[in-house]
């Protein structure tokens, strides 16, 4: 006897109704939480940061006092003409680089000195280390400003004292330019440190356990090892000084020396804000503050796009 089987096929499904399909606004509405948690954000930054910024690019093309009684008057392209042309200008760029130069050793070189040197710091100890170094940057900069006034009194200030030395360091061009720029330094130096010391406490120790069997000394360890892996730290501590040194020297400048003497210490951070406060040139004020962004966007791009080519991670 031979038994057929016969294949009875399944009914076909009825495809769904539409009102029970995947619309489009389900699909919206399914992708809106995470941007909903972003929007108050971004309202935020819209508001304060590019808000301002679009409207600094229009002021820079009028000519305004500040006066809320007094018209804007439109100013074309004049404001960025008498900008470029100032003489002031070219001695604030001086300056600036001259801060952040002055500022990289405080920020780069002092750190990674303090903080290999440290490393093998310990419990309590390392806790008070780390709460000491860090201190001054939790002064506020007009406070230290009062004290490091008294300190650098060519009379009886104690700088003067310990160095034996007729300085006149707020009232002279080159002192003030020093002073300025070490004060800055001594207030970073602490958090530079702690970034670098974050930096190396991410470093595996097997690399330098295994340089140290090959014969390698603590010199070529961390020559060829330590610094390397390190590089992303250093990056960043490069692209925040140069971005930002001018930034942190200005509350010192217009507290101890006012741009003086005789402009030795204005910056183009102090320059924009005389020209917008002092002088009552909103939109030259506003051309110099176009000018300087578009400036550092360009030079954040490029230490950004360098950062990627020289910068070793620990894979």
């Amino acid at each position: 006897m031979t038994t057929v089987f016969v294949e009875i096929p399944a009914p076909a499904q009825a495809a769904p109704p539409a009102a029970l399909r995947d619309s489009p606004l389900r699909r919206i509405l399914r992708a809106a939480p995470p941007y909903l948690y972003l929007a108050p954000g971004l309202a935020l930054l819209i508001i304060w940061t590019y808000r301002p910024l679009v409207q600094t690019a229009q002021l820079s093309f009028y000519s305004w006092n500040l006066l809320p009684t007094s018209p804007m008057v439109p100013a074309g392209t004049d404001n960025y003409e008498q900008l470029l042309a100032a003489p002031e200008l070219a001695n604030a760029v001086w300056y600036t680089l001259a801060v952040i130069a002055g500022l990289l050793p405080f920020t780069v070189a002092l750190p990674v000195v303090v903080a290999l040197a440290t490393r093998q710091v310990n419990g309590r100890a390392r806790e008070w280390y780390r709460a000491l170094i860090f201190t001054p940057m939790l002064v506020a900069p007009v406070a230290s400003a009062a004290v490091w006034q008294w300190l650098l009194d060519p009379g009886s200030g104690a700088v003067n004292r310990f160095l034996g030395v007729d300085v006149n360091w707020l009232y002279e061009n080159v002192p003030a330019q020093i002073s300025i720029i070490g004060i800055t330094g001594w207030h970073l130096l602490g958090f530079a440190v702690l970034l670098v010391s974050a930096g190396l406490s991410g470093i595996n120790d097997d690399y330098s356990a295994a340089a140290q069997l090959d014969g390698a000394s603590r010199w070529q360890t961390t020559r060829w090892i330590t610094l390397p892996l390190l590089s992303p730290t250093l990056v960043f501590l490069v692209l925040m000084t140069v971005l930002l040194g001018a930034q942190w020297t200005f509350p010192l400048i217009d507290t101890l020396t006012q741009g003086g003497p005789a402009a030795a210490t204005t910056h183009i951070y102090y320059l924009l804000w005389d020209y917008g406060f002092h002088s009552h040139q909103a939109g030259l004020g506003a051309a110099a503050g176009v000018i300087f962004f578009t400036t550092f966007g360009v030079v954040a791009l490029f230490l950004i796009w360098l950062s990627d080519r020289i910068s070793h991670h620990d894979d």
